[in-house]
């Protein structure tokens, strides 16, 4: 990756900040690849986004990422099973965004079993 994630901009930024864009950053990610065949994608974007997550990833310190492991372990494992049926398991985007994965992939994209936290919360 060419250009460094810690700029004097990012490096100023709270870490809840940070979480924060980067959760959105994997929501996004997932959303865009949902169920999508590769003439669907721009996979020029799909690198760009893969170099980007992972980038941000390796910059978490490794307590933080601790704590929302196993939550991205779910978003970033629904968008490798929609990816893997147009680019295969060997793919370098699948790799790399394995590499981020910890635990257990989920059964399919369509596999939400994790309950949200904020479900069970009165308005």
């Amino acid at each position: 990756m060419s250009e460094k994630l810690s700029t004097p901009e990012t490096m100023n930024m709270h870490i809840y900040q940070k979480i924060y864009e980067f959760a959105a950053s994997a929501g996004s990610f997932e959303g865009y690849v949902y169920r999508k065949h590769i003439e669907e994608m721009d996979m020029d974007a799909i690198a760009n986004w893969t170099n980007n997550l992972l980038g941000a990833y390796k910059q978490m310190p490794a307590d933080v990422r601790e704590e929302f492991q196993a939550s991205y372990d779910q978003t970033l494992g629904r968008a490798i099973r929609s990816l893997t049926n147009s680019l295969g398991e060997q793919h370098e985007i699948i790799l790399k965004l394995k590499s981020m994965v910890k635990g257990n992939l989920p059964e399919s994209p369509d596999d939400f079993s994790k309950q949200k936290w904020f479900k069970w919360m009165s308005i």
